[in-house]
């Protein structure tokens, strides 16, 4: 299980992140819940039952892995003590939780498993990455992506595939607003020598990588076939750092059908403790 939030209103990190995307309110209301009902030492089952729900329902709520309903939000708000001008502010932000995101017109090229990403890697502080075949899709030029997508989607009609390119280099354009996240990369020095899209694909996507390192909000780091095989670990990590008191952590996994999300302490620290190690050990 993840470890206990702190009891932060809600309300106070909007107005310190008003931008704050439906994904990271969606999770910041789940902490606060959860904080909340733990602070009263409310059992899960308790508290389904004040809403006349089951205890899942109370766990996926706090975790984010269901809508909330403004109703179900408001009747727990009451039962755990918070006044009613704070519970009117917070049922606000329930509405604003449920509003479409940026990334819904491209809705059916996104699968759930990875909406979680695309909707908090812009509230994140840093996005640390390692990547073992491709460069990192934040990273990549128009051509490259393109290969990248025809690769992973060989069935794709050409529209699909230009909506998944679209949608990659939205998020790129996004990267680079004020207030973006720092953008750490480690990419494996195979995907250097890996001529994906061919010869003068990756000849501009290697340029383009020189070109980016100029940026401020970016570090790009290669690990060596020597570091490769003595401190990586052979699969892609994706590790989102928010800002202290925001939210907690979160490292994403990628499959080919699926994607893992772990936010449990001891996992966070291992892979922190590991991307610092796989850092030290690349140029």
């Amino acid at each position: 299980m993840p470890a206990a939030p702190q009891l932060v209103s809600p309300i106070q990190l909007l107005e310190r992140r008003p931008s704050m995307g439906a994904k990271a309110m969606a999770r910041v209301l789940g902490n606060y819940l959860r904080a909340l009902r733990e602070n009263r030492s409310i059992s899960p089952v308790d508290a389904g039952r004040h809403i006349r729900a089951h205890a899942s329902k109370i766990s996926r709520m706090e975790t984010a892995h269901v809508n909330l309903k403004c109703r179900d939000v408001d009747e727990l708000l009451a039962l755990y003590g918070v006044d009613p001008d704070e519970r009117d502010q917070i049922v606000a932000m329930v509405e604003r939780s449920a509003r479409p995101d940026w990334w819904q017109p491209y809705g059916e090229v996104v699968p759930d498993w990875l909406q979680q990403l695309i909707g908090l890697e812009r509230d994140a502080h840093v996005i640390r990455t390692y990547e073992t075949q491709f460069v990192p899709g934040l990273l990549q030029t128009p051509a490259y992506a393109q290969s990248v997508v025809r690769i992973g989607h060989r069935l794709a009609s050409e529209s699909e595939v230009e909506q998944r390119v679209e949608l990659r280099l939205e998020r790129q354009r996004r990267m680079n607003e004020p207030g973006a996240p720092v953008l750490w990369a480690l990419i494996d020095e195979g995907v250097l020598h890996r001529p994906v899209g061919g010869a003068q694909v990756m000849r501009d996507q290697l340029a383009y990588l020189l070109e980016v390192l100029r940026q401020p909000g970016v570090r790009l780091q290669i690990a060596s076939y020597e570091a490769s095989a003595a401190a990586t670990p052979g699969a892609a990590v994706t590790y989102l750092r928010f800002a202290q008191g925001f939210l907690p952590d979160m490292v994403y996994l990628e499959h080919m059908t699926s994607a893992m999300y772990l936010d449990r302490l001891e996992d966070l620290d291992r892979y922190r403790a590991a991307l610092d190690t796989w850092s030290t050990w690349s140029t």
